[in-house]
């Protein structure tokens, strides 16, 4: 008697020992069955084939592949594409398959029976799979076959016409990126040269120059100063010269002799005029020579003293101006000129030095737009060149596919043809009916435990009537 639905290891024993046959008939029912149902049921074929995803020839280090690294999503791709009805209706009414029955559900058995998936990576390979396996079922082994054909023909060209348009869809936009990014970069370059040639002098990378053309100019200028100083005191001495000497002249000319004391005053300042020409010329210097020389004659003619004799008037109306006064006026004009000169130059440079520090001054405003331009056109060269190098690396690749030198599906063997129905399996169906039929004794067995309410024990008693027992009678034929 079960208790609670629990069963003790006697009851168990008792129920097998009542109920042995049980276990035999359901094991010969359900293998039977199994038997049946592998005679009754539509058999399935199965064609199978493995396809090999080969790596490109040329290094990826060199040409960049067009394909994806992730093969499993590139297969599933492939096989919603090549599984859908538009790519198998072709393959129905090629191998006339849709004759007795209706199309869709021709493509939906189809759809079923092909199986697609990727191999196991081989060690070493960092888990990438070395290609994908292909089974085709149907009712059929020589369809199945031809099925499996098909299908594996329609991954191998649709990875290969993938690729190539791929590869044009990808140059041809790389194309017409790279149309657009030139014009961008002509636009920066046209702004950029425009910018150049409105401040041209005045540009960041001229800076230094200015700085070392105004040092040169402020050097002319100190020197052109220099210089007008230096012909304003040459005319100063030559004027003071040139009054002394007509004063000496005329006087001459009215008393016929030159006074003593008009002859120290014009040595004492030729002796000056010396003094001043020495500071600052060597004694090699001409104008210090000939002054030197006059010196000397002034000294000579005063040690002379000759005696003045009247002039008469046809002696004075032969004199003529000596040729020093000529020689100093000459000087005098010459200097004029020189400062003249000088002076012009002089105003020239301070021109330039006011233009070249303007540009020095407006040289930091500058750059800073400058700066913005260049930083634009940098970045429009940049993304030109890159989409350049990119559009290379398409057409080589697209190249590289075109002859079958990237990654290409190849296939291992062909299709497998088998004679026996790999559904359903005889070695499948015998030994699983009789699993299923011990399963069915077993559950059979349990329920007839739980049913049996008969007492078959002191314990079944208790627990059955709630009441102890007193007397137990022993049972005479199990001790005889």
């Amino acid at each position: 008697m079960a208790r609670n639905g629990e069963i003790s290891v006697t009851d168990a024993k008792r129920v097998v020992r009542k109920y042995w046959w049980i276990i035999p008939i359901c094991a010969v029912v359900m293998g039977a069955l199994g038997y049946v149902a592998t005679r009754v049921l539509p058999k399935k074929y199965t064609s199978e084939t493995t396809v090999l995803v080969e790596r490109p020839v040329v290094s990826p280090d060199y040409v960049k592949p067009m394909e994806s690294d992730d093969l499993d999503m590139r297969l599933a791709s492939m096989k919603a594409i090549v599984l859908s009805a538009p790519r198998l209706k072709p393959i129905i009414e090629k191998l006339n398959l849709g004759a007795n029955a209706d199309a869709d559900d021709v493509i939906g058995q189809l759809q079923k029976g092909i199986e697609v998936k990727m191999l196991d990576p081989l060690p070493g390979s960092s888990g990438r799979a070395p290609g994908f396996h292909v089974a085709v079922k149907f009712g059929d082994p020589e369809t199945a076959q031809k099925i499996c054909s098909e299908v594996t023909s329609m991954f191998i060209n649709e990875n290969a016409q993938k690729g190539a348009n791929r590869s044009l869809k990808t140059t041809a936009f790389m194309g017409q990126e790279l149309q657009v990014a030139k014009a961008k970069l002509d636009e920066q370059d046209a702004k950029l040269a425009d910018f150049k040639k409105k401040y041209l002098g005045t540009l960041p990378e001229e800076e230094q120059s200015n700085l070392s053309l105004l040092e040169g100019l402020n050097t002319q200028l100190a020197a052109a100063t220099q210089a007008v100083s230096r012909a304003q005191e040459d005319k100063a001495i030559n004027e003071t010269l040139l009054n002394q000497q007509e004063a000496n002249w005329k006087a001459t000319m009215n008393g016929g002799a030159q006074n003593p004391d008009t002859l120290e005053q014009q040595l004492s300042l030729l002796q000056e005029q010396l003094a001043q020409l020495s500071s600052r010329y060597t004694p090699e210097h001409p104008d210090i020579i000939k002054l030197k020389q006059e010196i000397q004659d002034v000294k000579n003619r005063m040690a002379a003293e000759p005696v003045a004799k009247p002039a008469t008037p046809s002696t004075t109306a032969r004199l003529h101006e000596p040729a020093q006064l000529t020689e100093l006026r000459t000087r005098v004009k010459q200097a004029e000129l020189n400062i003249v000169d000088l002076t012009k130059r002089q105003s020239q440079i301070q021109d330039q030095i006011r233009v070249i520090e303007g540009r020095v001054q407006a040289s930091p405003m500058v750059e800073q737009e400058y700066k913005e331009l260049t930083r634009d056109h940098d970045t429009a060269l940049q993304i030109y060149n890159d989409l350049l190098r990119k559009q290379s690396d398409s057409s080589i690749a697209g190249d590289l596919q075109h002859q079958q030198e990237s990654e290409v599906f190849n296939l291992l063997d062909p299709p497998s043809y088998s004679p026996d129905p790999s559904f359903p399996k005889l070695i499948i169906f015998l030994p699983g009916g009789i699993a299923a039929g011990l399963a069915l004794a077993a559950g059979i067995l349990y329920l007839l435990a739980i049913l049996d309410t008969a007492m078959y024990s002191e314990r079944d008693v208790e627990s059955g009537l709630k009441l102890p027992v007193l007397v137990s009678v022993p049972n005479l034929n199990a001790a005889n």
